[in-house]
């Protein structure tokens, strides 16, 4: 024969148990004491009943008048039976100052000697004692009659314990009736709480809960997504490591605001949206996040639960894959058109006019390395140059002439380490890119870009300046536009309104600034300055390090 060994019971089960049993002992401890509280209660009572019946009894003339006759029991035997009845006591014996009965509820014990004390009666007082006499145990009184100061008689008046005995039981019967009906209606309403339990805990027991809990707490924290849980009220209820460290807060911030965190406007006003956000993109001072929001409801709000994503690198090499199609195209085109020109030199040569075949080849070349040498007389440093280079021919392709200013001055090596190059093409080719977007189409549509380095209060530094011919920006939106999704241009499937921003996070995460202003001949004129430190001394509070952000196609 197997036996089978009960599983774990659920938490709810459990707590049902306990609760039950819990009742069960509390009724039951009750019960106790009100029997012993009851049953003195009712020896009590019996007293003062016996106490007052005897000296009722004691203290009737008849009873008296009766003493001095020469039968005291003809006249008090009936007396006492009819007050034994009115008075629903079990005996009234009155009897002589020696003890010997006048009256009995036995008619054979009268003229017996009465069982009991009377040494303080026959002094005068009345007593009270609990005694076995005839009838059994008893509760009785005792008390004399007196004529004057002399002690003519005594009476004595009496409960017997089995008729207290069964006024407790039929008390104590009621009580169970009462504490059974309390533990029926707790263990119902106990059951009720327990099944919303059962609902909340999905039937699980204890070990059961906890072992979730260490799952739920390892998978918070091993994550790198950040997840951040709201309350109903905006508080920060939960907030896992990938999350602190994507949001850069450090601290207690469970129970805060989330508009005392710290973070940029545009990020808050999103966390406080109630409203879901799906894949939104936004900025932080060094990170480029995608966050998803999505309320939690049942009836009213309870609170959002966000998901954060670090698409920094992402953002970084959807740029330069962006930049790579750019320059696939400028190439095709530059292919082309170097076709064009081969066919037309090779045309001359079969007409016999070598010389201008010549003289058309070599003006084609000197046109292209005068280009490359103005770029490299001006910057020579090798990451810039060859941007400045691409962006040229995309420029042109574009129908945008692209110029380096003549106070541009920029030598290979000058740059710190501190400093990355990608960081530098992330500033200047979405500048240019957005100042060709604007100059297109303008009359003698141009782009100047200027790149050197000053002292400024003891302090070297670089200075990037990118201008266009185009129709600039309105004084109203001067800082606007460098918010994450602010664009004049219609939206498109990289989506817009991020260059800018990427070019103000990047100049702020090395200490640098931006700004805007209308170009000389018209158009907007946008400066980066970027402070020169030496290696290892990055911006305060911003970690070394970061990757750079190459906007996916820079606009406003």
């Amino acid at each position: 024969m197997r036996l089978s060994v009960p599983g774990p019971r659920s938490l709810a089960g459990q707590l049902f148990a306990m609760q039950a049993v819990l009742i069960a002992v509390v009724v039951a401890g009750y019960a106790l004491f009100s029997y012993v509280s009851d049953r003195s209660q009712a020896e009590e009572a019996a007293r003062r009943q016996a106490r007052a019946v005897a000296r009722s009894v004691a203290d009737s003339p008849s009873v008296l008048a009766a003493t001095r006759t020469a039968d005291p029991s003809a006249e008090l035997q009936p007396y006492a039976l009819k007050v034994m009845r009115d008075t629903e006591v079990d005996f009234i014996t009155i009897m002589d100052p020696r003890g010997i009965r006048w009256t009995h509820p036995d008619p054979q014990q009268i003229g017996q000697t009465f069982q009991g004390h009377t040494e303080q009666a026959l002094r005068g007082q009345t007593f009270t004692e609990t005694y076995t006499g005839t009838l059994g145990p008893s509760v009785r009184a005792v008390t004399p009659i007196q004529d004057g100061p002399r002690v003519v008689g005594l009476v004595s008046a009496g409960i017997r314990v089995e008729e207290i005995t069964q006024r407790v039981q039929d008390q104590l019967t009621a009580l169970l009736g009462v504490a059974a009906g309390a533990l029926a209606l707790g263990a119902v309403g106990t059951y009720v709480i327990n099944a919303r339990l059962r609902r909340h805990t999905h039937g699980m027991n204890a070990a059961e809960l906890s072992r979730m809990h260490d799952y739920h707490q390892a998978a918070l924290h091993a994550v790198r997504e950040g997840l951040l849980m709201l309350d109903g009220q905006y508080r920060v209820a939960l907030i896992n490591d990938g999350g602190r460290e994507l949001l850069g807060v450090a601290g207690d911030v469970v129970g805060r605001s989330v508009a005392e965190l710290g973070l940029p406007a545009p990020l808050t006003g999103a966390l406080l949206a109630s409203e879901p956000r799906v894949d939104e993109v936004h900025l932080t001072a060094s990170r480029v996040l995608v966050i998803n929001t999505s309320p939690v409801s049942g009836g009213e709000r309870r609170g959002t639960v966000v998901t954060l994503r670090d698409v920094t690198e992402l953002q970084s090499l959807m740029g330069e894959l962006d930049s790579e199609r750019g320059f696939t195209q400028a190439l095709r085109s530059q292919a082309h058109e170097a076709a064009n020109r081969l066919h037309t030199v090779v045309s001359l040569i079969e007409l016999g006019r070598a010389e201008e075949a010549v003289e058309f080849a070599t003006a084609e070349l000197e046109l292209a390395q005068a280009l490359t040498d103005q770029v490299v007389a001006a910057v020579s440093e090798p990451v810039l140059a060859a941007l400045l280079l691409g962006k040229t021919a995309q420029a042109n392709e574009r129908g945008v002439e692209l110029m380096v200013s003549e106070e541009s001055s920029l030598d290979d090596g000058l740059l710190p380490e501190s400093l990355p190059a990608r960081d530098l093409v992330t500033i200047l080719g979405n500048l240019i890119d957005n100042a060709v977007d604007a100059a297109q189409g303008s009359v003698r549509a141009r782009v100047t870009v200027a790149a050197y380095t000053r002292t400024s209060v003891d302090t070297p530094e670089l200075v990037l300046r990118v201008s266009d011919t185009g129709p600039g920006v309105d004084p109203e939106h001067a800082e606007a536009v460098f918010q994450r999704g602010f664009s004049t241009k219609p939206a498109g499937p990289g989506g817009r309104g991020l260059g800018l921003a990427l070019v103000r996070q990047t100049s702020q995460r090395h200490g640098g600034s931006l700004t805007v202003a209308e170009a000389d001949g018209g158009g907007a004129e946008f400066e980066v300055r970027l402070p020169l430190r030496e290696s290892g001394t990055a911006a305060e509070g911003v970690p070394s390090g970061v990757p750079a952000v190459r906007g996916a196609g820079g606009d406003a």
